[in-house]
């Protein structure tokens, strides 16, 4: 008769490595909040919005991408603020996201949401570089990233929600370039990048 293996130890968000271990705790607990341990997400988000530069025939505009990139860090880091104020509570109660700054009391909900504007301020910086078309695009993308928290509340299925908000970049990024023009290709570019980030997220 053969027992069962014992059950894989739960591996926390972050295992503090690498430039973030070694900050003091202030800042390294604002660093883990906005995610910056967890640099897979800025690429991410990224990709789509040189996608749409790229495809709308942009070519390499080093300074633009340069923005986007910021874009992208500042943003993602503003979501997952964001995200953990909301779910503060659901997240005490989970092994995995128990330790996370804001659920664990090591950052106050206050500080938190001071993080969070100041994040935002970057993205404004951002924002004020992209042409008057482009900037309301990106404003658009405000609701979905508001409301994405709750969909793991009533769906099963919040990837999809995500591949909405990961990939707004990519309609952002032809705007600046295009426009309001090619709004077919548009559609299809959004919806491809969509289902990529649904794959690879429910992975």
């Amino acid at each position: 008769m053969t027992t069962a293996p014992p059950p894989a130890s739960i591996v926390p968000d972050s295992e503090h490595k690498g430039l973030i271990a070694r900050l003091p705790q202030v800042p390294r607990d604002l660093a883990m909040l906005a995610r910056f341990d967890r640099p897979i997400g800025w690429w991410l988000l990224f990709w789509p919005c040189a996608w749409g530069l790229w495809l709308a025939g942009a070519g390499v505009q080093w300074q633009l991408l340069a923005w986007m990139l910021a874009g992208s860090v500042a943003m993602r880091g503003a979501g997952c603020v964001y995200n953990d104020i909301v779910d503060a509570d659901l997240d005490r109660q989970v092994e995995r996201t128990a330790s996370r700054p804001v659920a664990s009391g090591r950052v106050s909900a206050k500080a938190a949401w001071a993080w969070l504007l100041a994040l935002c301020g970057v993205g404004l910086v951002v924002l004020l570089q992209l042409r008057w078309e482009a900037q309301v695009v990106a404003l658009g993308s405000l609701a979905l990233v508001a409301a994405y928290p709750f969909m793991k509340r009533i769906t099963g299925w919040p990837q999809a929600w995500v591949g909405l908000v990961f990939t707004w970049g990519a309609p952002v990024g032809w705007v600046e370039v295009q426009g309001f023009d090619g709004l077919a290709v548009l559609a299809l570019l959004y919806a491809g990048a969509a289902l990529w980030c649904i794959g690879y997220d429910t992975i």
